[in-house]
């Protein structure tokens, strides 16, 4: 059985490199350990709805922006 994850781990990942950020500066901005982070950012654990938010004013991006796509009717994403 797999976990469904709130956040895109590669997404976090492109937006905290756009943004020039280590994960222990990400970390350190929003309150949660290095490891914790990783554990984000690889996929391993999920992001909370208020981690996100954390993230999300970080990173100057919506929430939406760290969540994986919404895929259509079509099966594809949009």
């Amino acid at each position: 059985m797999s976990t469904r994850l709130n956040q895109d781990p590669a997404r976090l990942r492109r937006k905290r490199v756009e943004a020039g950020l280590t994960q222990k500066d990400l970390a350190q901005r929003v309150g949660v350990t290095k490891g914790h982070m990783s554990l984000v950012e690889s996929g391993r654990r999920g992001a909370s709805p208020d981690l996100l938010k954390r993230l999300a004013a970080v990173l100057d991006c919506a929430v939406a922006d760290l969540m994986p796509p919404v895929l259509s009717l079509s099966g594809s994403a949009a």
